[in-house]
């Protein structure tokens, strides 16, 4: 076995409006040198983001999970628990990378103690590799990679429920009031779950 791993990381996890996306994003030695200024997608500008996803995708076998608010929120409703989500996505997108790439290591960012409730999550090919969870994982080039496929994804469905919607969503969750209220007075409080999470604080402030 090479000494390639699997990082995996999410974006759009604080985010009140638009998706939850989980990537997983094996590298190896052979996609180094196309992966250059590959770092945490924390680091890098939008613009950055998009553009390094393609070359990622065309180089590095991946799985991007995105949860759009409405599946969000009906497995939020069912799971009653972020970690537990995260957990379940995190595990899809291993296996789903397992299945075209062996690897025997893993590495995940910290989001929960040891990374027990993802491994309690894997499937038969994700039980038999090394899972490491990390703080500050993005570090490692593989979680980096990751983390870069998730935010690419979430600012593009973000963008595209924004047109549907006739107006522009912004990221984050403390600038959401005002464009939450506008888009009540629009669509109606009962489309909120249609580009919102809803179990955030911010849905009862919006409510008429």
């Amino acid at each position: 076995m090479s000494d390639g791993r699997i990082g995996v990381d999410e974006s759009g996890k604080g985010d009140y409006f638009g998706p939850l996306v989980i990537a997983a994003c094996y590298v190896g030695q052979e996609h180094l040198a196309q992966l250059d200024g590959v770092v945490d997608s924390k680091k890098l500008t939008d613009p950055q983001a998009r553009r390094l996803a393609g070359v990622i995708r065309a180089n590095c076998p991946h799985s991007v999970i995105c949860l759009r608010p409405e599946k969000y929120n009906d497995l939020y409703s069912k799971m009653k628990n972020l970690n537990h989500l995260l957990a379940w996505g995190h595990a899809r997108a291993i296996e789903n990378v397992l299945e075209i790439q062996p690897a025997d290591r893993v590495i995940s960012d910290q989001f929960a103690a040891g990374g027990k409730v993802v491994k309690d999550r894997l499937f038969e090919l994700g039980k038999a590799v090394k899972f490491e969870s990390r703080v500050r994982a993005e570090a490692d080039i593989a979680v980096a990679a990751a983390s870069i496929l998730a935010r690419a994804e979430f600012l593009r469905v973000l963008e595209e429920l924004g047109n549907l919607s006739g107006m522009p969503l912004p990221k984050g969750a403390t600038n959401v009031i005002e464009p939450g209220k506008r888009y009540v007075q629009k669509h109606g409080f009962d489309a909120l779950g249609q580009v919102a999470k809803l179990h955030f604080r911010t849905t009862e402030q919006l409510r008429p």
